[in-house]
């Protein structure tokens, strides 16, 4: 039986436990997106390394507005040293086409990136944000990071998306509460490409209905079509009649052409539902060719 399976974990040991197993590398970079995931693991590292450890944000179209903000704010409280570079998973053809393993061909991407960066400066690995609960979601990104190397020592450690939140509020990680905000390309259905302008508008469209003051929220992306899925109490608030007409009026200026808003409330990996799996960490390794 497993450590979470046998119950919670105090914070505070699992926290100590973790900088312990992070401190037997001699140097990390940890992918840090902003998200609270990879902003714990951007935290312990710092503690346990201090100086060897460095935070990297990806930037391309695939990057949410307001998502850069907020992993320079994450490592700012953490006390990380922070860098950005840039991604071109546009490049790739297997992304562009966004099959069931679109993921995959983006996080070879900044695998590859981030795998030359940490062998330039003497790093023992590259650190991921992925927790427990991730292995049962369809995550064809974990396969290229068995392929890369990559640590996720939140996996190791068996700690799933609560205790993370919980390791968060520890820690003083401003992201603790924060919402994933996976890549732009996620609200595209699979099977449609994916493009730098698709990115944008979708991109547009999301920041305007925040400014709405509308909280979780995508813009799935149907061509002309808009479709928005909102949290269970914007969803009650959307029969405001004034409310929906300037959630109409946000998504049209976006450039589509059609607007619908859908009547379940939002749920993350709607696109790629059909898609779910079990994957262990044995699978992993199978599928990589490990």
């Amino acid at each position: 039986m497993s450590a979470r399976a046998a119950g919670p974990r105090e914070p505070a040991l699992l926290a100590e436990q973790l900088i312990a197993r992070i401190g037997e590398l001699d140097g990390v970079v940890v992918a840090l997106s902003g998200g609270v995931d990879s902003s714990v693991v951007a935290a312990l590292a710092a503690r346990a390394l201090g100086s060897r450890a460095v935070a990297i944000t990806a930037v391309s179209p695939a990057l949410a507005s307001g998502e850069l903000a907020g992993a320079r704010d994450v490592a700012a409280a953490v006390g990380i040293h922070h860098e950005l570079i840039t991604t071109n998973e546009l490049a790739r053809a297997g992304y562009r086409a966004n099959g069931p393993d679109r993921c995959y061909h983006c996080k070879s991407e900044l695998y590859d990136n981030l795998a030359l960066i940490a062998a330039e400066r003497g790093f023992a690995a590259v650190l991921s944000g992925a927790n427990a609960d991730d292995l049962g979601d369809w995550r064809p990104g974990l396969v290229a990071a068995a392929e890369h190397g990559v640590i996720h020592p939140l996996v190791e450690a068996d700690v799933g998306k609560a205790a993370v939140r919980d390791l968060a509020h520890l820690l003083a990680v401003p992201s603790a509460q924060k919402v994933a905000s996976p890549c732009l390309a996620s609200r595209v259905p699979h099977g449609t490409a994916v493009d730098a302008a698709t990115l944008a508008q979708i991109d547009r469209a999301e920041s305007a209905l925040r400014e709405l003051g509308l909280g979780a929220l995508r813009v799935r992306h149907h061509g002309a079509l808009g479709r928005v899925e909102l949290s269970d109490a914007d969803l009650a608030r959307s029969e405001d009649a004034a409310l929906a007409e300037g959630i109409r009026a946000a998504v049209l200026a976006a450039g589509y052409r059609e607007v619908e808003v859908d009547d379940q409330p939002f749920r993350s990996g709607n696109l790629t539902a059909a898609f779910v799996g079990r994957l262990s960490l044995s699978d992993l390794g199978r599928r990589a060719g490990l």
